[in-house]
């Protein structure tokens, strides 16, 4: 007779493991696609601007700069799925992701835009800039969201149905 049980002394901590891996797979993957936006130029803010407050020269703008940018967002992206995890878990809907991502729009364009040197002021950027950007915070927030309750939920059917057996 096999064990239901086994290997899961504590699904919290598998839980929290897979909201952090969820996390820098999530930075990393949607920032690749901000930088394929700027690329067909549907974004005029560089991705690597987050690099802007704490470097200098121009090495940034090349390979290497270009992928320490990625796994940099792949890391404070797991402090993004953490925040997610730690309020939002239980809500098993998509909109609540599609609504976390823009809010995670407003905060970096309204709030953190002053240590962007660079980057103008909200109103100043141009509407293709901000409709491309929000829809990556969108779909980032979805993937986050939706990848952080749907494990949840499965987590908690888990237990319910098949550990009272």
């Amino acid at each position: 007779m096999t064990n239901h049980k086994e290997g899961i002394e504590n699904p919290r901590s598998t839980f929290l493991l897979m909201a952090i891996i969820t996390g820098f797979v999530g930075g990393i993957l949607w920032s690749l696609i901000a930088y394929l936006f700027y690329y067909f130029n549907f974004l005029s803010i560089e991705p690597n601007i987050l690099l802007e407050p704490f470097t200098v020269g121009t090495w940034r703008e090349s390979w290497i700069g270009i992928l320490l940018c990625i796994i940099l967002y792949g890391i404070i992206s797991i402090g993004v799925a953490l925040v997610y995890y730690i309020l939002f878990k239980k809500i098993p809907t998509m909109w609540m992701g599609i609504g976390f991502g823009l809010i995670l729009y407003l905060i970096v364009f309204i709030i953190l835009n002053p240590i962007f040197p660079n980057m103008n002021p909200f109103f100043q950027i141009d509407a293709n800039t901000h409709i491309g950007t929000a829809c990556v915070y969108a779909l980032y927030g979805l993937f986050i969201g939706y990848s952080i309750s749907y494990e949840y939920n499965e987590m908690k059917y888990f237990k319910e149905r098949v550990l009272k057996h």
